[in-house]
């Protein structure tokens, strides 16, 4: 497993389940760690992809963090990809909800937007952030 990464995103769904099949099928995270309640909830989940990571829950554990993301609005999450059209063909044969095709960009990336299950907004391109400069 590669070093742990010092930002790493934080995420609660309804349905965490659901979150982490599209995620991991359709995107083409791995899931590192999952830990169910007794209720079969998913409590706390690590993904990664490459070398970063997505740590994530559902919604209604009672948690501080929990209850301090009660109606937090969904995020907007990057993630750099070698091929983003071969990744955008496996989300898109997930159904994944694609909210901008690949595209490519002004800058000279080419990135492509998707909707999670929940509203989130992942962005998956050829952008290296902190590269430039």
């Amino acid at each position: 497993m590669a070093e742990s990464p010092d930002i790493c995103p934080t995420l609660t769904y309804e349905d965490a389940k659901a979150a982490i099949r599209l995620l991991t099928e359709g995107f083409g995270f791995a899931a590192d760690a999952v830990y169910e309640g007794e209720d079969g909830r998913v409590m706390h989940a690590e993904l990664s992809y490459g070398n970063g990571r997505v740590m994530l829950g559902s919604k209604g554990t009672g948690s501080r963090f929990d209850q301090l993301m009660t109606g937090a609005g969904p995020a907007g999450i990057y993630v750099r990809v070698t091929d983003v059209d071969e990744h955008h063909a496996q989300a898109l044969a997930h159904g994944a909800e694609i909210v901008m095709p690949p595209t490519d960009q002004d800058y000279g990336a080419r990135d492509y937007m998707a909707r999670d299950t929940e509203g989130n907004v992942w962005s998956f391109g050829t952008y290296a952030p902190g590269a430039a400069g």
